[in-house]
């Protein structure tokens, strides 16, 4: 399978609550995308890897994709080591997507930082002949795809660019409630976290309204890019006039 896209969450849920608006208007246009978990959020105070694994597939099936994958890296263990990059670089050659979404690289959550530097080191390293990978049993060519852009999570920072989500922000709200174990029900005997709270989503429709807000339209997603971006078209900007 070739795919346009392919985003990578440390845990299922991440992609969502970062950019599923932006995976929502990629299918929308016509682009195969596939998301991949490393972990399946075992560790997390809420909810169960059975639970979590049929929600995020739910949430798959909102947002369109074409696949959803998990690596099985463990939850709170996303050491930054070999058999962890083989292990995306092995999918990205089975995918051979164009573009990755990868977590921002300073984050509170370590899970979250080493998820980024692994997928940083493996968008590198897939381009490499001389690393062997197999799937299926069969070798597998390299393939580096062409950039990789970041999304933000809890720690903020300034974006290269920011997605208009207006036409897909339900789309994406819908994704993340899919993941209904992990936000707010009064009737949970689960502990509470950060997530659990009653305000949290609204906190997430905030974020994408101020976002939104500095380009001009109602609701927006947030990259950053480490290589300066070029255009061919100057009058396809979007931009909050004042």
């Amino acid at each position: 399978m070739n795919v346009d896209v392919l985003a990578i969450g440390a845990h299922p849920d991440d992609i969502e609550l970062a950019c599923g608006g932006t995976i929502a208007k990629l299918v929308r246009q016509g682009k195969k995308v596939a998301l991949c978990d490393l972990t399946q959020g075992e560790l997390g105070t809420r909810g169960t890897k059975k639970i979590r694994l049929r929600e995020a597939q739910l949430a798959a099936d909102i947002l369109g994709v074409v696949a959803r994958r998990n690596l099985l890296i463990p939850d709170g263990s996303i050491e930054v080591n070999k058999k962890n990059i083989l292990k995306i670089i092995t999918l990205i050659r089975e995918l051979r997507p164009s573009l990755l979404i990868v977590p921002y690289s300073i984050e509170r959550h370590p899970d979250h930082v080493h998820a980024s530097e692994i997928c940083r080191e493996a968008w590198y390293y897939s381009g490499l002949e001389k690393i062997k990978t197999r799937h299926n049993g069969k070798s597998q060519e390299r393939h580096r795809p062409h950039h990789y852009f970041e999304f933000i999570q809890w720690m903020e920072f300034e974006p290269s660019f920011i997605i208009d989500i207006s036409d897909t922000f339900g789309l994406k709200m819908k994704s993340v409630r899919a993941h209904a174990s992990q936000f707010y029900n009064p009737e949970s005997k689960e502990s509470e976290t950060k997530l659990s709270g009653p305000d949290f989503l609204e906190v997430i429709e905030t974020r994408c309204r101020y976002f939104g807000s500095k380009i001009g339209v109602k609701y927006g997603e947030p990259f950053i890019s480490r290589w300066s971006l070029g255009i061919d078209d100057p009058f396809r900007f979007i931009v909050n006039r004042g």
